[in-house]
């Protein structure tokens, strides 16, 4: 069972990662859809008991936003995967601006996520982390390595 953890800014391209790697393979959990926490808490336990693949495709800036996802998934005895959507505030701007109807949001909500964004570590619980960046019409992953541990 493997549960992966979105954590990036909007207009990161998480959304557009997920269709590409995992729609076929993992359920995806999502403010956006799912539109309050009510129902994204009856659909992650939902996805737990049914021990179904899941992504959780929101922005979780702050290791506090992970950690109850974590918990829940290390509970249940998920392999917990990162990828940690590495842009910049003006070309998540621009991305945004490109976007149309309820996909774009405000400015504003972009700068308060990039404000509050910490990177992943593995002392959160993950068991892989990826860095994931946009380079042209695709996407560079490249997995972070899990620092020694002292003997």
């Amino acid at each position: 069972m493997e549960g992966i953890i979105f954590i990036g800014m909007q207009a990161s391209g998480k959304s557009t990662f997920y269709k590409q790697h995992f729609f076929n393979s993992h359920v995806r959990i999502s403010l956006d859809l799912l539109k309050t926490r009510h129902r994204e808490r009856q659909f992650l336990h939902l996805c737990l008991k049914t021990s179904a693949k899941l992504v959780v495709d929101n922005t979780n800036p702050r290791k506090e936003d992970r950690e109850r996802y974590i918990a829940q998934l290390k509970e249940r005895r998920y392999r917990v995967v990162g990828y940690f959507f590495q842009t910049s505030l003006p070309e998540a701007l621009a991305r945004n601006q490109a976007r149309e109807g309820k996909d774009k949001v405000k400015d504003i909500a972009l700068y308060d996520v990039r404000k509050k964004l910490q990177p992943p570590s593995f002392d959160e619980g993950f068991d892989q982390l990826f860095s994931v960046r946009i380079q042209g019409d695709a996407f560079l992953v490249e997995e972070w390595t899990k620092p020694a541990e002292n003997v």
